[in-house]
């Protein structure tokens, strides 16, 4: 094998620039749809049909077709649009959608907005009754309980299962290298991989890089768990 290519300054700078493409993707996702998710997880636990019915059509939508496919409709589909094409330069909101890293980025906010709000409202769901029994008969409203008792408890819960859905979206960003002039980590290697014909020293780098993201994320979730759910671990009985 040949990683002397990989070492070479303009193979290392083409990887830290899709490294660096990729965390920022990958963490403009995680904000927008954790920002979108509070208020849809809040509306999929209604008892009202009128809200939680909409949710869970657009959480069942995004989770059950490929994210790649929902790439092809945002950049392809909506980005080509003469509709939105011709006001590009008009508005703001539609200016977006001729800038390749716009139409990757709502695309994966989209997608992991559907998965966490599924995630906190089975959260919500199983927050202790006595919890709540407790903050209602210490004569918090109900908004008050839902701000202070329910929504902390839930978002402490969730940890290890968002832990699981960021990893998967770090892995995700990988598919941003199917939207034309945008350098991801996959993207990289397949350049590399273009320019010499070292498939494997190129996608091994790549997963390398994947993989040391991927510990460097398992480390910080496990230190939030220790932090915010020290409470959930069984105690040792005194002998």
């Amino acid at each position: 094998m040949e990683f002397d290519v990989i070492l070479r300054p303009e193979s290392l700078r083409l990887f830290w620039e899709g490294t660096l493409n990729s965390l920022t993707l990958l963490l403009v996702c995680l904000v927008l749809g954790g920002l979108l998710s509070l208020p849809l997880a809040l509306a999929r636990v209604s008892p009202r049909l009128g809200l939680r019915g909409p949710v869970w059509l657009f959480t069942y939508v995004m989770r059950g077709t490929p994210l790649l496919i929902q790439v092809y409709l945002i950049y392809y589909g909506l980005g080509q649009l003469e509709y939105i094409q011709n006001r590009w330069d008009d508005s703001f909101l539609w200016s977006g959608f001729k800038e390749p890293f716009f139409c990757a980025a709502l695309a994966f906010s989209l997608n992991t907005c559907a998965y966490t709000t599924e995630l906190l409202a089975g959260s919500i769901r199983h927050v202790p009754p006595g919890e709540i029994e407790a903050a209602r008969a210490c004569g918090l409203s109900r908004w008050a309980c839902l701000r202070r008792i329910v929504l902390p408890s839930a978002l402490r819960r969730s940890l290890p299962g968002y832990s699981n859905e960021v990893i998967m979206m770090l892995h995700s960003t990988s598919l941003a290298s199917a939207v034309p002039a945008l350098l991801d980590i996959t993207g990289a290697a397949r350049s590399i991989y273009s320019d010499f014909y070292l498939p494997f020293e190129a996608f091994i780098t790549a997963g390398l890089i994947y993989l040391s993201l991927t510990l460097v994320l398992v480390m910080l979730f496990r230190l939030a768990e220790k932090r915010w759910l020290a409470h959930l671990r069984p105690r040792q009985a005194n002998v």
